[in-house]
């Protein structure tokens, strides 16, 4: 059956994700690793929306001025790796992008295959798998070339005789491909020093709009979500770039504002904490004096009682 474009499909298993894409059968029901450049792969079907059960890492070797960052196109020439959790949306749903560029190396992995080991929390805990597919880490030559190296180890493993260490040596690997992906990651955000500080100085903007508007009564705190909608942004990418240039998540940098608002309105004025604690957009008193002791070690009246 001839699949509609840009109609939502899902993968329930590796197995009818190789069939939708014209590949054999896979090796192993739980994990496999697909080599765009031995393996004919149906583009089309590939650029449909689709929503997988699994895992995907993807190695791409030209991604330039195919994908933006914000308002930014990527400056990096090079290939990238993208990655993409289990039930998150997969697909060109921006025609501005430019055309689908194959992947040399893809790897469909089966949360199931990592039952047992630490990866398979371990592997919750990058933020990557979380990020838009216009937020895909941009590789240096000299990564590449770990990059695929370690895409090599894995195939070679997978398509080896399987015995009694097989599985422990492919978890092995994953591991340390991931580890390096978290590394590079970092990297970028680091040396793509002037998107990542106009990103700082919208987020700023954006701030002291919130909090100096009506949207703290009519909204509440802003929220992760909030600020990444309006800065273009997943919001595991947004919080992953503020930790590494700043040591604070987006959550924190928001906490740390309301509670500069909170000290300043405790200071100055005569609003009861249950009136400044409204005003910075707490429906609960209880919620706001729990948060300004974890963050001063002061209660708000403990505070407000060292100006009297």
């Amino acid at each position: 059956m001839k699949m509609e474009r840009n109609a939502l499909i899902r993968f329930n298993s590796i197995s009818e994700g190789h069939k939708a894409f014209a590949l054999p059968p896979p090796q192993h029901p739980l994990i496999s690793l697909i080599n765009g450049t031995t393996t004919p792969v149906n583009a089309e079907a590939m650029a449909d929306v689709h929503v997988m059960n699994f895992y995907k890492i993807a190695y791409k070797p030209d991604i330039a001025g195919k994908l933006r960052y914000g308002q930014h196109h990527y400056d990096f020439d090079g290939g990238g790796l993208l990655f993409a959790a289990p039930n998150q949306i997969i697909g060109a749903l921006d025609d501005s992008l430019g055309p689908a560029v194959c992947s040399q190396y893809t790897i469909l992995l089966d949360p199931g295959y990592l039952d047992s080991y630490p990866l398979s929390r371990k592997i919750k805990e990058y933020g990557f798998f979380d990020y838009a597919t216009n937020e895909t880490l941009h590789l240096a030559p000299d990564e590449e070339e770990t990059i695929i190296s370690i895409f090599k180890m894995i195939e070679k493993e997978l398509s080896s005789r399987i015995d009694e260490h097989s599985h422990d040596v492919v978890i092995s690997q994953l591991e340390l491909l991931l580890s390096f992906a978290n590394r590079f990651h970092k990297r970028q955000f680091i040396t793509r020093k002037s998107v990542s500080h106009d990103v700082l100085q919208r987020l700023e903007v954006l701030l002291t709009d919130y909090f100096t508007n009506e949207d703290l009564l009519s909204k509440g705190v802003p929220t992760v979500a909030y600020l990444a909608e309006n800065l273009n942004l997943s919001p595991s990418y947004l919080s992953d770039m503020l930790r590494t240039l700043t040591g604070q998540n987006t959550q924190q940098l928001i906490h740390d504002r309301v509670i500069g608002r909170a000290k300043e309105m405790l200071s100055t004025t005569n609003l009861s904490v249950r009136e400044v604690a409204y005003a910075l957009g707490f429906e609960y008193s209880q919620s706001f004096n729990k948060l300004f002791k974890h963050k001063t070690n002061l209660s708000p009246l403990q505070f407000r009682q060292q100006f009297n």
